[in-house]
């Protein structure tokens, strides 16, 4: 089953579950479990996520897979009686119910729609590209209250030219070392596809980032850097020296988790879902240079 969903991480350890802390996927789990009736500790119901997202980031457009047993579709799915429907309004109906629980306690989580997929489908293996927004006001910038829990505030004026050309000199294929936590025994070879700033209709600047995929910290430390050229706090050139460094530095700092969303994961057709996990899971190689 593919479930789409929303929620505003506000007061969310992040998306991963663990013991005695608020989380994405321990809410849904736990609501996920008493839809289907699973026992204690919502035996047997484990999603996997397609973008973990830290605490405090915001989704719109997050996606998760998690399998079920025939029974346990029946009991999500609509009762017994009703006339046979097409699979978008089951999963329409099995949104509805999950809803209809998470309210109860988690209102801050939205299902948009719950459907079944191919076996070979996983929502992090399977991913084309990833894509999140990023929103800020810098200093002198009009502050909008009803925004202010999704946007970051940077305490300096900027110019959002500088920033967008700093953007530009960090899209393509590179080693993102600079930018990211990189797992031991893994690379931070990812292929930035889009990093465009517009501003918006509340007066805040917000980001377009995408990637075939991001390693952990990446958006918030990409954010941080061009903004540190924006706000004049580092040089263009400095910007294209730390890039190529390939080197965590303390010359930009990693924006705050609140300014971010995960707006949307692309997905290929079902019959490409097999190689392309395939190929997601093979270890990229580095990059020589």
């Amino acid at each position: 089953m593919r479930l789409d969903l929303a929620y505003d991480g506000t007061d969310f350890s992040g998306w991963a579950a663990q013991p005695g802390l608020r989380t994405v996927q321990g809410e849904l789990e736990r609501a996920i479990g008493l839809l289907l009736r699973t026992g204690p500790e919502n035996a047997g119901v484990r999603l996997t996520v397609g973008g973990r997202t830290d605490a405090g980031v915001h989704a719109r457009g997050q996606v998760a897979h998690l399998d079920v047993t025939d029974a346990q579709l029946a009991k999500w799915s609509a009762r017994r009686g009703q006339a046979r429907r097409t699979e978008a309004e089951e999963s329409a109906t099995r949104a509805r119910k999950l809803n209809g629980v998470l309210k109860r306690g988690a209102p801050d989580i939205a299902v948009h729609a719950v459907r079944i997929v191919p076996d070979v489908f996983d929502a992090r293996f399977s991913a084309l590209r990833r894509r999140y927004e990023y929103r800020l006001r810098g200093e002198g910038m009009r502050r909008d209250p009803l925004t202010a829990r999704f946007t970051a505030e940077v305490p300096r004026p900027l110019d959002l030219s500088a920033i967008q050309r700093a953007s530009d000199e960090l899209l393509g294929l590179n080693d993102f070392t600079t930018f990211c936590k990189a797992r031991e025994g893994a690379t931070a070879v990812r292929d930035l596809l889009c990093f465009e700033w517009r501003e918006t209709e509340d007066g805040a600047y917000a980001a377009r980032i995408e990637a075939d995929a991001f390693c952990h910290s990446m958006v918030r430390a990409l954010v941080g850097a061009v903004v540190a050229v924006g706000s004049g706090r580092i040089g263009h050139d400095e910007l294209i020296r730390l890039r190529d460094a390939r080197a965590r530095s303390s010359r930009f700092t990693v924006m705050p988790a609140h300014g971010l969303s995960l707006e949307e994961i692309a997905y290929p057709s079902d019959e490409a879902l097999a190689a392309r996990a395939e190929q997601t899971r093979a270890k990229r190689a580095p990059l020589d240079g």
